[in-house]
């Protein structure tokens, strides 16, 4: 492995100590993978890994931030006006999408939620993000909490299929969960108006109208599952969404790079929270990967979103868009 950067003379002692745990505890790396990835001597990285834990930074999972990180946070909640905003520190995972970042801090931050019982009733969305975030939450009983499903997961391909978030929620808390047997789209409107005469159905609506809190993914044309799942064609789709400006997918519905919600060939016929009913409760979306920053984008100037919870590659490279700079999310 290269060596990494020698460490900007700016960064504390405590960003060392936080990057070194974070690399070690969440990342899997060992102390001379951290030691060359921080540009440490094996000596020094050993050191700042017993500092973190002697801090009290280590848990089950690293409970800190490190100072650019922060810099990353202040930038996007004073632009977008959000409530909360965690950016996950960077482990340069291979994968298009950062899932072990932000899975890792996806559970801190639901963890936090769940302890401070502010919300009875939660909103989830699926897909591998969203799932990432599940299995990385440690087990804390919240008997009093209801988790929802926000959209429909029935897909005919079980390569598309979506990770049924909301069973583990519910095995990991305790907590009830209720699922939405049914398709993110339905083949007509007609469909849908009878699916909505079930009981089961109209249960998990009503729930849906309680949740005060919303989590999201956000999808761009090329992952998303709706499109793939809607029509046989869902390139030829695809394209068509992008001629009318989609850049962006939240919950089975289209926004175009300017945050606009788009009419498309899926209105009446999506099985999910209509965006415009969110209004006006936390929605916090966690998203990221290169491919993405146009999407995460196109969400936050939406004015949807209440909090975002990104990784540092991608929080990069956004902030950097949103400034005028070219700035190219490290590999």
């Amino acid at each position: 492995m290269a060596r990494g950067p020698k460490s900007s003379p700016q960064e504390s002692d405590v960003d060392i100590v936080a990057r070194a745990a974070w690399l070690h505890f969440v990342g899997g790396l060992t102390q001379n993978e951290v030691a060359e990835r921080l540009g440490l001597s094996t000596s020094s990285a050993h050191r700042a890994i017993a500092k973190a834990q002697g801090l009290g930074f280590v848990h089950i999972t690293v409970d800190a931030t490190a100072a650019p990180c922060v810099q990353l946070e202040n930038a996007l909640i004073e632009r977008f006006g959000l409530t909360a905003c965690h950016v996950a520190m960077d482990l340069a995972e291979p994968a298009p999408i950062p899932l072990r970042a932000l899975g890792a801090a996806g559970a801190n931050w639901l963890g936090h939620m769940l302890d401070s019982g502010a919300h009875e009733v939660i909103g989830v969305s699926h897909g591998r993000t969203i799932a990432a975030v599940v299995e990385a939450m440690r087990p804390r009983a919240r008997p009093g909490v209801t988790f929802v499903s926000l959209l429909g997961g029935l897909t005919r391909s079980l390569a598309a299929n979506p990770y049924d978030v909301i069973h583990r929620l519910a095995q990991k808390t305790g907590a009830a969960g209720y699922l939405m047997p049914a398709p993110l789209f339905t083949d007509t409107a007609q469909d849908k108006d009878m699916l909505m005469g079930q009981s089961m159905l109209r249960t998990a609506f009503e729930h849906m109208d309680r949740a005060t809190l919303a989590i999201v993914g956000i999808g761009d044309l090329q992952s998303s599952v709706g499109i793939a799942e809607a029509e046989q064609d869902g390139p030829v789709l695809a394209g068509a969404l992008r001629r009318e400006g989609a850049v962006a997918e939240i919950l089975g519905q289209f926004l175009d790079a300017g945050g606009n919600i788009l009419s498309t060939p899926f209105d009446g016929r999506t099985m999910s929270a209509p965006l415009g009913d969110l209004r006006g409760r936390d929605i916090v979306a966690i998203a990221g990967g290169a491919s993405k920053v146009e999407a995460i984008a196109a969400a936050l100037k939406s004015g949807l979103l209440t909090g975002l919870i990104i990784d540092e590659a991608t929080a990069r490279t956004l902030v950097g868009r949103l400034e005028g700079k070219e700035t190219v999310a490290a590999e």
